[in-house]
C-alpha cells in the first residue's frame, strides 16, 4: 500500500513538474513573440504589404494619377526588350565585378595589418577605418564630389604636384566616372568588411601558426595554408554580403552623378528610381524591380551552391 502510494505521489509530482516546465517555456515563448511583435506588425504593414502591392502593379499601368490599368505580362515583356536595362545592367555588372575582389583584398589586408598592430592602438585604428562605414552616405558622397573636381578637387591637384600635365575629369567623363564611384565605395566599405575579417583572424589559434613556424613554412605559405582556409565562411558571408551590396547601389550614384554622364554610371536601382518617380512609370518600375530581385536570388543561390560544392557547411 505505501509502495503505491509512494509511486502515485512521485507519478504526479512528474506530472506537476512537467507542466511547470511546459508553462514556464510557454511563458518564455510569449514574452519573447510580445518583444518581437512591433517588428513584426511595422514589417507586415510597411513592408511585405508593400512587396505584395509591387507584385500587383507590375502587372498594371499606373501614373500614380489615374487608377491602375492591368495589362498582364506586358511589363515584363517590356522589361527584356528595353535596350537601357541591358545597358544599366552591364554598368550593375561592372560595379559587382570591381567592388566585390577589390573590397574583399582591402578589407582582408587592412584586417591583417590591424590583427598584427599591438593591443593598445587597434582600437584607435578599428574606430578609424570603421568610421567611414558608418557615416551618412550622403555626406560622404558630398566629400568625395570635392575631391574628384576636376579644377579644384583634392586628387588633382595632388596629381598636378605629382607632375601630371593632363589629369581626369573624374565625375564628367564616361570613361572615369565609373572608376571614381568605386574609389569612393571601398573608401566607405573596406572598414565594415575589415571588422568581420579581424573577427574571424582572432578566431583562429595562434598554434597553428607557431607550428608552422617550427615546420619551416614562411609567411605567404602560412598566409595560403591556415589563414584562408580557416577564413572561408567568413570569405562567403563577405562575399554575398558585398555582392548584395554592389547590385543595390543607388545613393552615391543618385548624388554624385545622377547616372550620368551619358547614363554611363546608371544601375538598375537608379533606373527604377527614375521610371517611378521622374516618368511615374509605377507599373513598368515595379516589374524592373521584381526582375532585379529574381537576377539577385539566382546569384545568391548560385554562390550558395558553389560554397555547398565546395564542402562549406
Amino acid at each position: 500500500m505505501n509502495s503505491l502510494i509512494q509511486k502515485t505521489t512521485k507519478s504526479t509530482s512528474k506530472k506537476i513538474c512537467k507542466r511547470n516546465k511546459l508553462s514556464l517555456k510557454q511563458k518564455e515563448a510569449a514574452a519573447g513573440w510580445l518583444f518581437v511583435s512591433p517588428a513584426l506588425i511595422g514589417f507586415t504593414i510597411f513592408t511585405f504589404s508593400s512587396i505584395l502591392r509591387s507584385l500587383y502593379y507590375s502587372f498594371t499601368e499606373w501614373d500614380l494619377l489615374t487608377p491602375p490599368k492591368w495589362v498582364g505580362l506586358e511589363n515584363f515583356k517590356r522589361v527584356f526588350q528595353d535596350k537601357y536595362f541591358y545597358q544599366y545592367m552591364g554598368n550593375t555588372l561592372y560595379f559587382v565585378v570591381l567592388l566585390v575582389p577589390i573590397v574583399l583584398v582591402v578589407s582582408l589586408m587592412l584586417a591583417i595589418f590591424i590583427n598584427k598592430k599591438t593591443k593598445g592602438m587597434v582600437k584607435a585604428y578599428r574606430a578609424a577605418l570603421f568610421l567611414p562605414s558608418i557615416t551618412s552616405t550622403v555626406a560622404i558622397s558630398m566629400v568625395w564630389l570635392w575631391i574628384f573636381n576636376p579644377d579644384m578637387g583634392l586628387l588633382n591637384n595632388f596629381l598636378f604636384v605629382l607632375g601630371f600635365d593632363t589629369v581626369p575629369q573624374w565625375l564628367a567623363s564616361t570613361v572615369w566616372s565609373k572608376p571614381a564611384l568605386v574609389i569612393m565605395r571601398v573608401w566607405q566599405m573596406g572598414g565594415y568588411y575589415m571588422l568581420m575579417f579581424l573577427s574571424g583572424l582572432q578566431t583562429i589559434p595562434e598554434t597553428l601558426y607557431e607550428a608552422a613556424d617550427v615546420d619551416g613554412a614562411n609567411k605567404v605559405q602560412q598566409f595560403f595554408k591556415i589563414t584562408i582556409p580557416m577564413l572561408s565562411n567568413t570569405f562567403f558571408v563577405v562575399a554575398i554580403l558585398l555582392v548584395i551590396e554592389a547590385f543595390n547601389m543607388f545613393e552615391s550614384i543618385f548624388i554624385m552623378t545622377e547616372g550620368g554622364p551619358l547614363g554611363s554610371t546608371s544601375t538598375i536601382m537608379y533606373y527604377i528610381y527614375e521610371k517611378a518617380f521622374s516618368f511615374y512609370e509605377m507599373g513598368y518600375a515595379s516589374a524592373l524591380a521584381w526582375v532585379f530581385f529574381i537576377i539577385i536570388l539566382i546569384v545568391t543561390l548560385v554562390q550558395y551552391r558553389f560554397r555547398n560544392e565546395q564542402g562549406g557547411e
